[in-house]
């Protein structure tokens, strides 16, 4: 076939134009360049911190060097000044309720729910859980998280929607107080497993959620391991959170709570357990043989008075820890770096041994041990074939000087104001501290205007 020569010229000049595009179609389908952080400075899995590139192809980290690269062939993020960390996995939460910040402060827990939480719960309808989530999303971003497993109650669709728009991995489950309509609540997990887990481009996983000992009889909790148990799916559950709890199961089934559990199948399933501050060694052991993954949740744990969790004899006995957060009204933020603070610090004070928790495993502890926590085994470390979750603090602000050890200052001296980018399977999610997936200013309005209305204040 013979062309002209403009018909030539034309063709050669599209074909320029189609290489130098930063996004460009092919068969329909949108291609992305590759992205790149350069310069940055990174911190390992091994805890050192090193100067490198991060190259991100797709979803996944390819490489980490200090190769040449040719800028114009990538996407580039100066990384000159900055600290890059795996994304914070906060391994507890119940990110609807923002809505109840600051409603029920100081008090113990029991009373707090009774008298304040679970009445304002039940008024609670699909919008506010939606908009309770939107709000959280954007505090766990501008904060660096990137991942969150959350236990709560009715329209957890709203929930799992919220992080498939923010673009954040979540982890979620129905929380399921089996005393009250427990088999609507547990259908209602059931649901949210069929029609939300590996959603999302696989970012949402699914778990079932059983409240706890204290508000699940064992023969529900049965129950419940068989439902999830037929899915393949696995438990999400507050467990040995007070002492109160701990003494009414004495009174209800002589057992301590693992116990209980162990002879409920819930334990073969696989189980995230939330808090476990008041432990025997027995329960310790149970832990260990039977791969429990622990959910400690300091700040929580300090302001409702309900002790120290035996973190430090956990981690020797090898059962993961992750760091959460706790819902931000017993909390009262979703501020991971808060926890990793307060981890670090707290374990020291209990043990009178300035040596326990240091600065690099209080860290893991909400990365690479939280990735753990919560069952997905791709994230939470900045490695080649790990998916691209990453947060980038920025170091220029003076709580950063004199840079000696970017762990330690992350850990003791720095805040999340701090954090300048978050990236999500590739996907920028804030840069320079704009939000990319979401508007805070309309979030916030409406948000808001849900919670003046359901509180009435």
């Amino acid at each position: 076939m013979k062309i002209t020569r403009r018909e030539f010229i034309n063709l050669t000049a599209g074909a320029v134009a189609f290489t130098m595009l930063p996004n460009f179609a092919v068969g329909g389908k949108k291609m992305q360049k590759d992205l790149v952080i350069k310069n940055v400075q990174v911190f390992k899995p091994s805890g050192a911190v090193e100067t490198a590139n991060i190259f991100i192809s797709g979803d996944k980290i390819s490489k980490i060097d200090n190769s040449t690269f040719d800028e114009k062939n990538f996407t580039v993020i100066d990384g000159r000044g900055k600290f890059a960390v795996p994304g914070f996995i906060n391994a507890h939460t119940h990110a609807s309720m923002t809505l109840l910040r600051s409603y029920s402060d100081d008090k113990a827990l029991m009373d707090w729910l009774n008298k304040d939480i679970w009445p304002i719960e039940d008024k609670m309808r699909a919008k506010d859980i939606r908009v309770g989530a939107e709000l959280a999303a954007v505090e766990m971003i501008k904060s660096g998280t990137t991942t969150f497993a959350d236990m709560y109650g009715p329209n957890m669709e709203e929930v799992a929607q919220v992080v498939e728009k923010a673009g954040m991995r979540g982890v979620l489950c129905r929380g399921i107080i089996g005393i009250f309509n427990g088999e609507e609540k547990l259908a209602t997990n059931v649901d949210l497993y069929k029609n939300w887990h590996g959603k999302a481009n696989g970012r949402i996983k699914v778990m079932f959620g059983p409240h706890a000992v204290y508000t699940c009889t064992p023969d529900f909790l049965k129950k419940i391991a068989e439902t999830a148990g037929s899915l393949g799916a696995e438990i999400h559950m507050h467990m040995n959170e007070t002492l109160d709890e701990i003494k009414g199961c004495m009174r209800d089934y002589g057992k301590h709570p693992f116990e209980v559990v162990a002879e409920t199948g819930l334990l073969e399933l696989g189980m995230l357990a939330a808090h476990c501050v008041h432990l025997t060694d027995k329960e310790m052991e149970i832990m260990k043989n039977k791969n429990v993954r622990v959910a400690h949740n300091p700040g929580s744990n300090m302001k409702l008075a309900s002790g120290s969790a035996p973190i430090t004899t956990l981690l020797n006995k090898g059962v993961v820890v992750g760091l959460g957060t706790d819902g931000a009204s017993s909390n009262n933020n979703l501020d991971m770096l808060e926890e990793i603070r307060l981890a670090a610090l707290l374990h020291k004070v209990e043990t009178f041994d300035p040596l326990v928790v240091p600065a690099v495993e209080a860290l893991k502890m909400a990365t690479e041990y939280g990735a753990a926590a919560v069952g997905i085994n791709n994230i939470g470390k900045l490695e080649a074939g790990y998916k691209a979750d990453i947060t980038l603090f920025d170091m220029s602000g003076a709580e950063w000087q004199p840079c000696y050890n970017p762990v330690s200052l992350l850990v003791y001296s720095a805040n999340s104001s701090s954090v300048d980018t978050v990236i999500v399977d590739g996907k920028i999610l804030m840069q320079n501290r704009e939000l990319k997936t979401l508007d805070e200013e309309k979030i916030i309005a409406e948000f808001n205007a849900c919670a003046n209305k359901l509180t009435g204040r």
